[in-house]
């Protein structure tokens, strides 16, 4: 998906700019990027991060930038920051989101007068430039970034650094945070709210959904007011989120164990595991959460390799990423042997993983593996943010499963969005055959998801202010 950090300081703010990047590594795994302005001017590094951390890519650009203002981003595909000189001044920008109507935006522009757009290596236009480039429509970097909130389908977040300060602008629909903390002399911005705890600054404020500011050293001015609806991805709790995080206002640590619970209350009677474990890192607080509740010990029958695989999205290509997930763990095999376990994930994506890691729980002398997804069953592909590398819902192993099940599935979306209803609801029998044959195609002992009003309970906002298109299909 990707993760960003900005900074805007009296003093030079690329020791914080640097280390308040590398807190949100966890988000991306290919770019990683900086750009700083300084007495100099406008200055920038960025880095190929896939087979190398951040922070050792960037230890030597670090030693020779200097600037009073930066912005970072971590980046699951584009190259980024990007240094851009326009009507509006140069200036350095970053974004985090989708964009769904790309060609629709491109050929505007054309139209416009626009010549000309640089591909990647992929063949695709680098969505940030593209973003800048409906920002330079208009006369005004605000009234170009509420063009750019408008006109994009998806979800957008930008930092714009010029030598007056830091734009940053919240997505339209507040679909991914956007956290402001402050010290002395600065304020920085950023996804993830604990990244600047460590660095001395204290939480100031979130911004809200399609929310504008300009931060400076001395202050954060408010440009455009936010929108009144929230849409924010509730899968950031449930999985993509840093333990240490907040959104909104609430714990992402805290609402995992909120989820082990509500899980444990469904369970309550029906199975009888020996201990309750999580699949690492996600899955262990909501493992935590289900031990507490009911009552059944906590234990890690496995334990992650980190030290030469610490990033858990690398490498890009689906089948290698399968095989590293799956050498990373470690048995440890006196919590193994004869004894029933109930496993929690966050997810089940592909299924691949979870099938293997059973799979590698019984040839190391499991009797049983009761499986419990801290999630609903994911039935639709994000249209918002980029969560998966997914090219089709066809990848999603509910689809599989619905495909044969609805061999004659309905070509026109209505009557086919009606059929598929049917497998997002817990209470009917469509749902039940579902899981019993991805059960089955699994090997799993028994399968229980989280239910999606368990999960939205375990969350405590407002069923309205959650997007939850990846469960239940509604925007």
């Amino acid at each position: 998906m990707g993760g960003f950090f900005g900074v805007t300081s009296k003093e030079d703010c690329v020791f914080d700019l640097f280390f308040g990047t590398d807190y949100h590594s966890h988000l991306g795994t290919r770019r990683g990027g900086m750009a700083v302005y300084g007495k100099k001017g406008f200055d920038r590094a960025i880095h190929n991060i896939e087979n190398s951390p951040f922070r050792t890519k960037f230890e030597k650009d670090v030693n020779q930038m200097e600037g009073t203002m930066g912005i970072g981003c971590i980046s699951d595909y584009e190259p980024q920051p990007l240094i851009v000189r326009s009507h509006h001044g140069t200036y350095a920008i970053t974004t985090v989101g989708k964009i769904n109507n790309v060609q629709e935006i491109v050929d505007q522009l054309f139209r416009h007068g626009f010549s000309h757009f640089l591909e990647m290596s992929g063949g695709d236009i680098n969505p940030t430039e593209l973003v800048a480039s409906i920002i330079n429509q208009k006369d005004n970097l605000i009234d170009g970034i509420r063009y750019a909130q408008e006109l994009i389908q998806g979800s957008m977040t930008i930092l714009l650094m010029t030598p007056k300060g830091i734009y940053a602008a919240r997505d339209r629909m507040g679909r991914t945070p956007v956290a402001i903390g402050k010290k002395d002399g600065a304020h920085c911005v950023c996804f993830e709210s604990f990244a600047y705890l460590n660095l001395g600054y204290t939480e100031e404020r979130e911004l809200g959904p399609g929310e504008v500011v300009l931060l400076t050293p001395e202050a954060v001015v408010p440009l455009v007011q936010p929108g009144k609806e929230m849409k924010i991805c509730t899968f950031l709790w449930i999985y993509y989120g840093y333990p240490s995080s907040s959104y909104e206002g609430i714990s992402v640590e805290k609402m995992r164990y909120h989820c082990g619970a509500k899980l444990a209350a469904r369970d309550a009677g029906s199975v009888k595991p020996d201990i309750v474990a999580g699949v690492p890192d996600s899955g262990t607080p909501h493992a935590i959460g289900y031990a507490n509740a009911s009552g059944i010990p906590f234990s890690r029958p496995f334990i992650k390799y980190t030290p030469t695989w610490p990033r858990s999205f690398m490498p890009t290509i689906q089948s290698k990423r399968d095989l590293i997930a799956h050498m990373k763990l470690i048995p440890v095999h006196d919590l193994i042997q004869d004894k029933s376990l109930l496993l929690i994930d966050d997810s089940i994506v592909r299924g691949t993983q979870l099938r293997e890691t059973t799979e590698f729980l019984y040839r190391s002398g499991a009797k049983e593996v009761h499986i419990r997804p801290a999630c609903p069953p994911l039935v639709y592909g994000c249209k918002y943010l980029n969560f998966s590398r997914s090219t089709s819902e066809m990848e999603l192993i509910t689809r599989r499963v619905i495909a044969r099940l609805e061999p004659d599935l309905p070509e026109d979306p209505e009557e086919k969005e009606k059929v598929l209803q049917k497998y997002t609801d817990p209470d009917t029998p469509e749902y039940a055959a579902m899981l019993e044959e991805i059960r089955k195609e699994q090997n799993f002992t028994t399968l229980r998801y989280h239910r999606l009003d368990d999960m939205i309970e375990s969350v405590g906002l407002e069923p309205c202010k959650l997007c939850t298109y990846c469960w239940n299909g509604k925007e």
